[in-house]
This record gives structure tokens, C-alpha cells and sequence, in this order.
């Protein structure tokens, strides 16, 4: 699988920034207008709806509409791990239906003194990666598709310092 990654340290403590990105409200702010995100339903471990934290076994329907081009793209993303350590977290989000073949969205937060760092680690296979044949052309896309990657998180990570700073 190919990777992006991010890194950007936060003027917060460890403790606000994870409660920013523990909740669906986090998530919208910290998500580029120019995404044109929706959020569609949230669905928790236990059925609720619309749960006040993203927990583990949580269910996001969303769907983007980059720069307001073409249809809307729907994504369900399903949160796989949440962990809360002394000093650090993280949470991982699994796209289980949208546009990728795989994709895992790991969000690690680390303290440090009265700051945060905070770590977006994305692993994906770009579609049609895993049609015999294909292999090469995503060999290709995939520089294409980091520079996509890194516009978007710059900005989700601008946002969320601009939220919490």
C-alpha cells in the first residue's frame, strides 16, 4: 500500500486537541470548505445515533464533493482502534465502502510539554490497484494522488490549528 503522512505540532495541550478529533464536530472543522463534505449519519458501537464521541466501532456516511465538480463521492469510514495513553493517542478510521480500494486513516497525537504533535498517517491503494495488469498505472497516479493528499491535510491541519491555538 502506498503512504502519506503529515506532521504538525499544535500550541494545545494533548488533552484538547484529542477531545477536538474525538468528535464529528472536529472532524467538519478541520475538513477543507472546497471538500464540500456532508455528513450523512454516525452510527456508534452500541446503535446510538449521533454519538457525542467517535468510539471505537463508530460508522460515518459521508460523502465530498471536491470543489463542487462531478457527483458527490459517498465514503463510510469505520473506527477500527481508539487509544488513550499517558502522553499520547491515536485512532484509526477504515474506509469500508467509498472510493479507494483501501484506505486507513491513522490519527496519532503525542504531547509534548504544553503542545501537541499531531500525526496523519494515511495507507491506501488508489482503484483498480488490484486488477491484474494495473499495478503499473497506480505505480504512476500515485505521486499524483500525494499532491492531492497534501493539500488537504495542510489545510485540515492549518484548521485545526487555527481552531485550538
Amino acid at each position: 500500500m502506498a503512504t502519506y503522512e503529515r506532521r504538525t505540532t499544535i500550541d494545545a495541550p494533548l488533552a484538547d486537541v484529542w477531545a477536538f478529533h474525538s468528535r464529528v464536530e472536529g472532524l467538519e472543522a478541520a475538513t477543507p470548505d472546497w471538500m464540500n463534505l456532508r455528513v450523512e449519519a454516525i452510527l456508534g458501537p452500541d446503535g446510538e445515533r449521533d454519538p457525542e464521541i467517535l468510539e471505537t466501532g463508530t460508522e460515518l456516511a459521508l460523502s465530498i464533493r471536491p470543489f463542487g465538480v462531478g457527483p458527490r463521492q459517498h465514503w463510510t469510514s469505520l473506527i477500527t482502534d481508539r487509544e488513550r495513553g499517558d502522553g499520547s493517542a491515536s485512532f484509526r478510521d477504515e474506509m469500508i465502502r467509498g472510493p479507494f480500494d483501501r484506505w486507513e486513516h491513522t490519527h496519532s497525537f503525542f504531547a509534548d510539554g504544553e503542545r501537541t504533535v499531531l500525526r496523519d498517517r494515511v495507507a491506501y491503494e488508489l482503484p483498480g490497484s488490484n486488477v491484474a495488469g494495473v499495478g503499473r498505472l497506480t505505480d504512476v497516479a500515485t505521486p499524483f494522488s500525494t499532491v492531492g493528499f497534501e493539500a488537504m491535510f495542510r489545510k485540515r491541519h492549518r484548521l485545526t490549528k487555527a481552531r485550538l491555538e
